[in-house]
């Protein structure tokens, strides 16, 4: 991607939150990341706990509390519970000139620096690292607090640099350190002397574990980066300390790319496990991970074409739909439901380059250009992108001053829906008419870059990933918003359509680099859809009632696994099957590509189809899987449906089923 500037308005925003209160003064001069996975260090107290893998971790203003979490199970959900089984402080107080909250001093693609300069403490928070490690920057004396009771304390030998502690609560921890430390311990508190040096404390996995974790003791992370190196590979890497191997652990998506690539040096210890919502996380030992997915093919249209007697049928739906097509009676100014407004138009110039149609899309040109420029020259009434540069990004003016607005884009909610709605009828309007393309080059790549920028190599006004999490390797929606159970992501199948349309951006501009990232991030996040979203029946993550209830997740957290929607209820499963597949599209064809696993989507969902009425745009979808599977059956119900959802369409539905 060449460097562009920003085009848009600058503005200041009412509704965020001022990033100088908990990042240090250097790192203010640059984009801060927005749903990054420390996110809650920062936002309003700074005190909500973090899942930094396989802890959630919680800071105050004197201390850091860490906690090996509960897992629990329901019907409806399953979710983590923080309860601070550890908390690390120092027991002496310093002056009182001292910062008196804690302070990110650093931050990188898979780690984050949290000073505590109260206590004299530096935790190097590295996602996967079994340990919890602290840089004691002063010599002073430590105090770590449990809310269970002690059962014992014990050095392992004369040399007092590792202790065994044990829990009520059936946890042990091993503590180390790297000189020698007088502990002693009272009730509920683990004291020692002046201390200075590291200090990397684990929890005990299971019988093996101990063994393990003393034999990668010493070698810790302090930060890692995860670099796209070429077309679906991304590579981790992490900056050490010490000598020795480094011990991460990996998810289990992790561990299915790893096996993909070649990684001369890295051992998976499967053996080595611990618990976690994402499913177990086992031992990798390694200085860096090569991970490697399948290719995803990115075309404009369907990958087997559609038969040529189904065209006819096709064409009159189209001729239909692009004869409503009129921009004067588009009555929304919200940026989600304009955008869907543009998807679908655009699908239509697509559908008639298949169907060999041509004679419609010179009036879908017109439509798009109406539709897409205003809100390019900053001519579009009552909304609009504006700039905002606290965080480094676009805002929308209705979000300015009112945080719900647009569903929180002002906050920096799902900027990848909501742009990349725009970016697929951008894509379309710059194929069929590449001069349009050319004029607004510069607009439409800020509009790429405010959530798939590649960092300040590649543009400093928008920060690295906005939406993608390179360690989770799928996007989350929720910005600069605090929830219970953390970040979090509904629609997973609308943040594939931000990588996809961002592909096909880059195939209208002959940009070579763009198809590749956005291939790259694309391929990751069906790999992550098809891990956790789809639950199947067989060789599921989720064990117990939850998989036994749920053919689909309804709302993934950070902490928790959920079968309601944010405007729907658990029971209304078309709501949850249609949630995950919109925007239907060619790409859809990789996301659903297990057939055993559509058709027993589409059999969970049907039986709440019963005595409803005003969920026909629901029905397409649960319709659009059964072709995958069933054909005749589909194109016989879409043939009956009575309306469609506001970004789908008869055409839409009839394409995509004759493409089976």
């Amino acid at each position: 991607m060449s460097s562009v500037p920003f085009l848009f308005p600058q503005t200041h925003s009412t509704v965020l939150p001022n990033p100088s209160n908990f990042f240090s003064q250097n790192l203010l001069s640059t984009p801060l990341p927005t749903n990054s996975f420390f996110q809650y260090f920062v936002l309003q107290n700074g005190d909500q706990h973090e899942y930094i893998h396989p802890y959630l971790v919680k800071s105050s203003n004197s201390s850091l509390s860490v906690s090996y979490p509960l897992l629990l199970f329901s019907t409806a959900m399953l979710y983590q519970v923080f309860s601070p089984d550890l908390t690390i402080s120092s027991s002496q107080k310093t002056h009182t000139n001292i910062p008196k909250n804690h302070v990110i001093s650093s931050y990188s693609d898979l780690g984050v620096t949290l000073d505590i300069p109260s206590s004299n403490l530096r935790f190097f928070l590295v996602r996967g690292s079994p340990f919890l490690t602290a840089s004691v920057t002063k010599p002073i004396p430590l105090s770590i607090t449990t809310i269970h009771s002690i059962i014992s304390l014990s050095p392992f030998d004369k040399k007092k640099t590792k202790y065994t502690l044990q829990l009520n609560n059936n946890q042990t921890w091993i503590i180390y350190t790297s000189s020698p430390i007088n502990f002693n311990h009272d009730g509920s508190e683990v004291k020692s002397g002046p201390f200075s040096g590291i200090i990397r404390i684990a929890v005990v996995p299971d019988s093996n574990g101990e063994k393990i974790l003393d034999k990668f003791s010493s070698c810790y992370p302090i930060s890692g980066d995860a670099n796209i190196k070429k077309k679906f590979g991304l590579v981790y890497k992490w900056q050490r300390k010490n000598s020795g191997d480094l011990l991460m652990l990996a998810h289990p998506l992790h561990v299915k790319l790893l096996s993909k690539s070649n990684n001369h040096g890295v051992t998976v210890l499967n053996d080595f496990k611990y618990k976690s919502v994402d499913g177990d996380l086992v031992g990798v030992v390694g200085n860096s991970w090569n991970l490697k997915t399948d290719s995803v093919n990115v075309t404009w249209h369907s990958n087997k074409g559609v038969a040529k007697e189904s065209n006819a049928e096709i064409v009159s739906a189209l001729v239909n739909d692009v004869k409503k097509l009129n921009f004067s009676s588009i009555t929304t100014n919200s940026s989600y439901f304009y955008g869907k407004i543009v998807g679908r138009a655009a699908r239509f110039a697509l559908i008639a380059e298949e169907v060999s149609y041509p004679k419609v899309i010179p009036i879908i040109k017109n439509f798009l250009k109406e539709t897409i420029e205003p809100w390019l020259d900053g001519n579009f009434k009552g909304n609009g992108f504006f700039y905002e540069k606290s965080w480094g990004g676009l805002v929308t003016q209705q979000g300015i001053n009112d945080s719900s607005a647009d569903f929180g884009f002002g906050m920096y909610n799902d900027h990848h829906y909501h742009l990349g709605y725009f970016l697929y009828g951008i894509g379309v309007l710059a194929k069929i008419d590449p001069s349009w393309g050319q004029k607004y080059k510069p607009q439409v790549y800020s509009l790429v870059k405010d959530f798939m920028n590649l960092g300040q190599r590649d543009n400093k006004n928008y920060p690295t990933l906005r939406c993608f999490d390179p360690y989770k390797l799928h996007s989350w929606a929720s910005g600069l918003t605090e929830f219970e159970h953390g970040r979090n992501q509904e629609s997973s199948s609308e943040a594939v359509n931000a990588y996809y349309s961002v592909a096909l951006v880059g195939l209208a501009y002959g940009d070579k680099d763009l198809v590749a990232t956005g291939s790259t991030l694309l391929a990751l996040e069906v790999n992550a859809v098809q891990t956790w979203w789809h639950v199947k029946a067989e060789n599921n993550l989720y064990g117990g009632d939850f998989a036994k209830e749920n053919r689909i997740v309804g709302i993934l957290w950070a902490n928790k696994r959920d079968s309601a929607l944010w405007w729907a209820s658990s029971e209304c499963r078309e709501c949850r099957l249609s949630i995950q597949v919109l925007p239907l599209l060619p790409i859809t064809e990789s996301l659903f590509n297990d057939g055993v696993y559509a058709k027993e989507l589409v059999e969970w969902t049907v039986p709440s189809f019963k005595n409803k009425t005003n969920i026909e745009g629901w029905k397409g979808f649960t319709y659009a899987l059964q072709g995958v599977y069933d054909k005749k059956n589909a194109l016989k119900n879409i043939r009956m449906l009575k309306g469609f959802d506001d970004g789908n369409s008869f055409s839409n539905l009839l394409w995509w089923i004759h493409s089976r």
